[in-house]
């Protein structure tokens, strides 16, 4: 096994391993490039707020500032913020049912 022959940006050798037929791990392979660039994209909207998951945000620094103001009893505060976790928690699923929904329609293409 060769190591890759990529420089990192901090002036680094990579010590990735060099991939078959390659002189760059796949981190670093030139010829893989637009392939990174589609995965990195597709990661940030994965990531990307959602209005709702804005809303609950909002929320949640509202009920921090009230509940250190003393304006919001703690134990109040603790429940709704368990609310806050479940909700946060039901977006979550959400997202991965639409992803998993996403892979089953891809693999249904590629296997048609």
């Amino acid at each position: 096994m060769r190591g890759s022959s990529a420089i990192k940006a901090n002036g680094e050798r990579c010590r990735g391993i060099a991939a078959t037929g390659s002189d760059y791990c796949p981190a670093h392979d030139p010829a893989r490039a637009e392939e990174r660039s589609r995965a990195a994209s597709k990661s940030a909207r994965s990531f990307a707020r959602t209005p709702e998951i804005t809303r609950i945000k909002s929320r949640l620094k509202d009920l921090y500032e009230a509940v250190l103001e003393g304006r919001v009893d703690r134990s109040a505060a603790a429940v709704a913020n368990q609310i806050a976790n479940t909700q946060l928690r039901a977006v979550e699923v959400e997202r991965r049912v639409r992803e998993q929904g996403d892979l089953e329609v891809r693999l249904d293409e590629l296997e048609g």
